[in-house]
């Protein structure tokens, strides 16, 4: 990928949010952009797996799982899905799991950190609604950008 988040603060300061939640690049990717998609799920992961296992076309889900680290809503099975159906990355406001396995995987990963204990599977949640967390707001069909400074949020590609 070719763009930094700094450059596109400069760029477009006027339009621009940035995510003030310091996540940590845990996929093999450290740049990924994309239109958002969301999921608001809380220690329940069985919706998020359900979104992507669908193609993804390039864009990024935004997971909020209320900054939970109790229990990981991605391990290396939902990443893998995320990577054979196209999704460019996943953005988890919550713990993931497998992060060895994660971080060799062809894909975007941030999250708060890790946590082995996985995630109950009753499918509670809510998809593509707007989701706002670390003073940023993501809307499905926006555009989020992530490099290792960070992650912005633009209302269009660029």
């Amino acid at each position: 990928m070719d763009f930094a988040t700094a450059d596109l603060v400069d760029a477009h300061e006027a339009v621009i949010a940035s995510c003030s939640l310091q996540l940590r690049n845990l996929g093999g990717h450290s740049r990924f952009a994309g239109p958002i998609r969301t999921v608001r799920c809380h220690r329940d992961n069985a919706l998020l797996k359900s979104i992507l296992s669908t193609p993804g076309e390039g864009a990024v889900l935004v997971v909020d799982g209320g900054g939970s680290l109790a229990s990981a809503l991605v391990g290396d099975i939902i990443a893998a899905l995320a990577v054979k159906n196209g999704w460019a990355g996943i953005i988890v406001n919550g713990v993931i799991r497998d992060s060895v396995a994660i971080a060799d995987l062809p894909l975007g990963l941030k999250a708060l950190g890790t946590n082995p204990l996985k995630s109950a599977k009753t499918g509670a949640g809510e998809a593509d609604g707007t989701v706002s967390f670390g003073d940023c707001t993501f809307t499905p069909g926006q555009w989020v950008y992530s490099d290792e400074d960070g992650i912005v949020v633009l209302p269009t590609k660029v």
